[in-house]
């Protein structure tokens, strides 16, 4: 579960995980996902899910995105987002506000995780004014 800087491979599948500031706009997150995404030559249509720590469980916009996108939402404690904490990503202030050191790459890599193998963050965090997003890319498990 490493940083990467290449492009997935055609099989991999990628998720977004999303932080961002209480009141953010749904259209801001949408322009940062889609902005992350071109930037590995990726559309919405790439994305298998969307994840968030379980501190904005009741930010409209991410819910709002993820009607929009027609994709599953899912919400981490930030104990289970522990393993996929990085010295690198870690902020004071995100850790007073919700309990973990970081938001968008552990959420990343912890649904890559839930929902494939060979979970690995592809590239860096985006950030806009007032979110962030990681992408990460995993292989389906065989059925």
């Amino acid at each position: 579960m490493t940083a990467s800087h290449l492009d997935p491979p055609a099989t991999a599948k990628v998720v977004a995980g999303l932080g961002c500031r209480r009141g953010c706009a749904q259209d801001e997150l949408l322009a940062l996902l889609t902005h992350s995404l071109a930037q590995h030559e990726l559309t919405v249509d790439n994305l298998a899910g969307l994840a968030s720590i379980a501190h904005k469980r009741d930010e409209p916009a991410l819910h709002e995105l993820a009607t929009c996108l027609k994709l599953e939402l899912n919400f981490f404690p930030p104990d289970d987002l522990m393993p996929y904490q990085s010295a690198n990503t870690a902020s004071l202030l995100t850790r007073s506000t919700t309990g973990a050191p970081a938001v968008a790459e552990p959420c990343a890599l912890a649904l890559a995780t839930r929902l494939g193998s060979n979970a690995q963050l592809l590239g860096l965090k985006k950030r806009s004014a007032s979110a962030t997003c990681a992408l990460a890319t995993f292989d389906r498990e065989p059925a």
